[in-house]
């Protein structure tokens, strides 16, 4: 998200401090060091488990007799403030808009602060003012936490005035507004943090990361510190856009133990967590689903690791308990085990492989048979998850082949042919899921197919995506290691953009019908993407670049959003990426001018091998 300058010109302006303001301050007044406001109550805030943000904003109510754009840009200020329930944003209200507004609602971000813009008086039978709110929306965050980006677009709705009598006579109050909260991109980074939530795959015992965006600090509304925002949240179940692809078992109902507001670990990093009695009745097996989900959830809450969670039923006896080394039998892209090796197609076009067990670079070695010995010459590759498997497509792009990669054997016969007159309407890279299930597009412009190979073998099923791609081409494709959304990279009209489209999966457990469905877009905000690579549960890393803007390598959440810090070091002309579900493990890429390089780190890139193309880790 871009930056957002605040507008602090206005004449007569109190209210919330800039950051630079903050941030000049002295060291021993971090948790507040403003001009104090001269009036309204004091608050404590209790820390959230990471180091809050320096940077804090503090709504003031508004002075007497204070204009009609005082007001408007007053209370914009106050949104963005940690006040419990927005008191003080509520004191710009008229007391029935008061009672109305819901802030939880929802948030609309823009690129920037709204702009108020030109005052308009009203008409004879709606008097009062009314103040255009102008930016660019790029993103909207539901009831659900869910945030959906979105191609900028002109935002101005009216908030509109009235006087109302008081005790100090009549004043400018607001009457009428937008829903929910209305916040500039940097005041939504700075309020808020991305979360994932955790459900189990439907038909599948793996976790699937759900991402939200809760509260840096105490929720305003529910009073909540992140631990217990994020309990909820995910008590409350999946966003809209992944439930038809996953499944809890927390009981229909299942909450927080009334007044639960605040959950705290103990000197062990243990968790206890209480229930409603929805949950009283839960069997051993399903309770340690239940604790599973949540100790993965708060992974990415917390700053020391989870040592355990102890679920409690609502009279406060126990249902269950489980440790963090219990739980990774659960967790997400949980496949493989042992060192996760690279690979890339080398130089003579057969396939290599690095060891991911060296902790220097080392030699590449190809791999043994039909793919590393020179048989065939291949032009991308995709390798299984349990690197017993790879697939490889020909250096024409026309025909798929599927053989070991542990030991000797024939090439057999092509899986997947495709009839374009040119590599370049040909086969895509191939790509597999956690489910032993090999994904391939043709880009046959005459016979143009999404393609899924039950266990990389047998016939190939066509995938209808739905509702379609209403022109576009598919350029290529991953698969999640869940097995339950897809990254599609889609050329229409000369431009390459990144989609997500969830994976069902209908009828006979043994023999689905699969589909991909609600394709929703990842990296709005660029203008054409060269590459993409899974880079975690819900993380992905992109290559691309923005209208007017050179070539970036960076970090993408899968629904959207991201952060100034998510870029990577230049690297030029990157045509391949990859990424491992381990998200310890290094970055690699394919660049013109450098070959195939790796990113450490907090290191830069460094040269694997000069001459290669193609890298991939499983999946």
């Amino acid at each position: 998200m871009g930056a957002d300058p605040r507008r602090r010109g206005h004449k007569g302006r109190r209210g919330a401090l800039t950051a630079s303001a903050l941030l000049g301050c002295s060291a021993v007044l971090l948790a507040g060091c403003a001009s104090m406001p001269d009036s309204g109550d004091i608050h404590a805030v209790k820390a959230s488990p990471r180091g809050d943000s320096q940077v804090r904003v503090y709504a003031v109510p508004p002075r007497k007799g204070a204009t009609p754009a005082e007001i408007v840009t007053g209370f914009l200020e106050a949104m963005t403030s940690d006040d419990s329930n927005f008191a003080t944003a509520r004191t710009y209200l008229t007391a029935e808009t008061s009672r109305t507004w819901r802030p939880e609602a929802g948030t609309t971000v823009l690129a920037a602060s709204p702009d108020a813009g030109q005052g308009t008086a009203g008409r004879e039978d709606n008097p009062g003012i009314s103040y255009p709110l102008l930016g660019k929306q790029i993103a909207t965050v539901d009831s659900q936490h869910a945030y959906q980006p979105m191609t900028p677009t002109e935002y101005s709705p009216r908030i509109h005035l009235s006087q109302q009598s008081g005790p100090d006579g009549r004043e400018w109050r607001i009457d009428n507004l937008p829903p929910g909260l209305v916040l500039g991109a940097s005041d939504f980074q700075r309020n808020y943090r991305s979360v994932n939530k955790y459900y189990f795959a439907s038909r599948w015992s793996t976790l699937v990361a759900d991402p939200v965006y809760i509260r840096q600090r105490l929720d305003p509304v529910t009073r909540m510190d992140p631990v217990t925002q994020s309990v909820k949240a995910l008590l409350d179940g999946p966003s809209n856009w992944l439930r038809p692809v996953v499944e809890t078992p927390f009981p229909t109902g299942t909450a927080l133990k009334a007044g639960t507001k605040s959950l705290a670990f103990d000197d062990r990093n243990a968790l206890k967590v209480p229930l409603n009695e929805k949950a009283s009745n839960t069997s051993r097996q399903q309770c340690t689903k239940m604790a599973a989900q949540i100790l993965f959830t708060l992974r990415d809450v917390t700053s020391t690791q989870v040592g355990q969670v102890e679920l409690r039923r609502a009279d406060g006896s126990q249902l269950c308990v489980l440790n963090s080394g219990q739980a990774e039998v659960y967790a997400p892209g949980h496949i493989s085990v042992g060192p996760v090796n690279q690979y890339f197609v080398d130089s003579k076009n057969r396939l290599a492989k690095l060891s991911g067990a060296a902790k220097e670079i080392s030699a590449p070695e190809n791999v043994p048979g039909p793919f590393g010995d020179g048989r065939l010459a291949m032009s991308t590759v995709g390798v299984a998850h349990d690197e017993r498997t790879a697939a490889v497509v020909s250096k024409d792009d026309s025909r798929l082949y599927v053989s070991s990669v542990m030991q000797d054997g024939d090439l057999g016969a092509a899986v997947v042919q495709s009839r374009g007159n040119t590599p370049f309407n040909r086969l895509s890279a191939p790509s597999w899921d956690g489910r032993n299930d090999l994904w391939i597009a043709d880009r046959d412009p005459a016979r143009p197919a999404l393609l899924r190979l039950v266990g990389g073998t047998g016939t190939p099923q066509q995938v209808k995506i739905v509702p379609g791609l209403d022109g576009a081409r598919i350029e290529s494709l991953r698969v999640s290691a869940d097995g339950v959304r897809i990254a599609l990279l889609l050329t229409k009209d000369g431009k390459t953009t990144l989609k997500i489209g969830r994976v069902e999966r209908t009828g006979p457990k043994d023999n689905p019908v699969v589909s991909v469905a609600e394709l929703r877009p990842a990296a709005p905000q660029m203008e054409t993407v060269t590459a993409v690579s899974w880079a975690g549960p819900s993380r992905l890393v992109v290559v691309g670049k923005e209208s007017g803007g050179v070539q970036q390598v960076r970090y993408m959440q899968t629904d959207g959003s991201s952060s100034d810090t998510s870029v990577l070091p230049g690297l030029n002309r990157v045509k391949a990426v990859a990424a491992s579900d381990d998200e310890s493990r290094p970055l690699v890429a394919y660049s013109e001018d450098d070959g195939i390089v790796r990113l450490p780190a907090g290191a830069n890139w460094q040269t694997l091998v000069k001459n290669g193309s193609a890298p991939v880790y499983p999946g």
